[in-house]
């Protein structure tokens, strides 16, 4: 793990008392779409999150079908359903794909 890893981002949007429009959710789902074999430590560090806080959005997201969880050898895979739909009624018309285009 690099050293940029190890540590939290001095910016993230809860130290600065900002909000952002994505949720952690989105955040998690982002990361790993950009590594599907991406260990979840190091998932919470980039989102800001405690390690336990990403377990548990990655259990939401198995539990809606959105993630895939697989064993690689020691690692877990992460494979994303793609074609689902955003949860809310106002996103309802748009995909988890659109969604990760935000984070290419």
């Amino acid at each position: 793990m690099t050293k940029e890893l190890k540590r939290k981002p001095k910016d993230t949007p809860k130290k600065l008392g900002q909000w952002t429009f994505l949720s952690n959710h989105s955040h998690v789902l982002i990361c790993l779409s950009k590594d599907p074999e991406m260990r979840l430590k190091d998932v919470a560090v980039l989102v800001g999150i405690t390690e336990r806080a990403v377990q548990t959005i990655v259990k939401d997201l198995v539990d809606a079908s959105i993630l895939q969880k697989s064993k690689d050898g020691r690692r877990n895979q992460y494979i994303i359903q793609s074609e689902q739909k955003l949860r809310h009624p106002l996103e309802a018309n748009h995909s988890i794909s659109e969604l990760l285009k935000l984070g290419k």
